[in-house]
């Protein structure tokens, strides 16, 4: 242990992780069903990052978006599989203070940038709705790599005061936590201190990404609303809308489960204490897992490069 000001006031040494409190006696089924979802996870957005940079035709500014926003959430699933299966499988609950904070971290820069992405493909289809004359002009090359690289630093500037912040906490002995995974919403709620910084930068974090990216989101689609009612035709509003489909969806499989995890730590006090768990694991793991599956069934380019790579590996054996 750190010493701190007093014999009560140190930094653990380590944290506690427990599985899903209240279902220990289930134990027995959650690590398959978890490495289930990792196995889909990876195979899925693997899968459209392997179609995407192979085949020529996709590489289009909608696709490369997509490979970024896959990316984002490989790292979100990467970052919690050492202590999940950790926990479930092998029944190691516990953790290193830093190597806690590097997760934490690691969780939220790449649930970050996944916010920041939905918001890059609303741009993407506004433009490619509104103004598709000029759409290769306007999303060029230079300015996809810039717009990625952007993304990038944004969460990585705002994330990385978080960790310094905590370690200036005193955690009087508190070291265990609700997940089997690090969060910040999680860990501020362990140190005895003044945690007034932390909460106001955490709310800062949260309305200058999730909040303003949603907000911008929305106004992106009541501008594409707005073009596809233009339309005289029947078939032309269908066909400028049916390209928004796959990205409506991804946008709801991230933000639902937010607000419902959201809903279940505001008003749900008395909830069992699975549920706000089970919630941000929904949180963290749905989009991951329904996102290459609806980009596989509703776009069509991807779903004739994934038959076309099968059809390949057929012709090899």
């Amino acid at each position: 242990m750190k010493n701190a000001n007093s014999s009560l006031a140190f930094l653990p040494t380590t944290f506690i992780l427990v599985g899903i409190p209240g279902l220990e006696t289930e134990h027995t089924w959650t690590p398959i069903l978890f490495c289930l979802m990792y196995f889909i996870i990876f195979l899925g957005n693997g899968t459209i990052l392997h179609v995407i940079r192979t085949d020529t035709a996709l590489h289009q500014p909608m696709y490369f978006f997509l490979a970024m926003l896959a990316l984002a959430e490989v790292g979100v699933s990467a970052s919690t599989l050492p202590t999940v299966l950790g926990v479930f499988l092998l029944g190691a609950t516990e953790i290193g203070f830093d190597a806690c904070l590097l997760q934490m971290f690691s969780i939220h820069s790449f649930s970050i940038t996944e916010s920041a992405v939905l918001l890059a493909m609303s741009v993407d289809r506004f433009v490619a709705i509104c103004n598709p004359l000029r759409y290769t002009a306007i999303l060029t090359a230079p300015r996809i790599c810039g717009t990625g690289a952007i993304i990038g630093l944004r969460s990585i500037i705002l994330m990385a005061p978080l960790p310094m912040l905590l370690r200036r906490l005193p955690f009087c002995g508190h070291n265990t936590l609700s997940h089997s995974y690090c969060l910040h919403p999680n860990l501020i709620h362990l140190p005895c201190g003044d945690i007034s910084i932390n909460n106001i930068y955490g709310l800062f974090i949260v309305s200058s990404t999730f909040g303003l990216d949603s907000l911008l989101i929305v106004v992106s689609y009541g501008l594409i609303l707005h073009t596809v009612l233009s339309i005289t035709t029947g078939m032309g509003r269908r066909k400028a809308l049916s390209t928004c489909g796959s990205h409506v969806c991804a946008v709801l499989a991230y933000y639902v489960p937010m607000i419902g995890l959201s809903m279940v730590h505001r008003f749900g006090h008395h909830a069992p204490p699975w549920v706000p768990t089970t919630m941000a694991s929904a949180y963290l793991f749905f989009p991951s897992i329904v996102n290459p599956i609806v980009y596989s069934i509703k776009t069509k380019d991807i779903c004739r490069g994934i038959a076309r790579m099968l059809s390949e590996k057929r012709a090899r054996v």
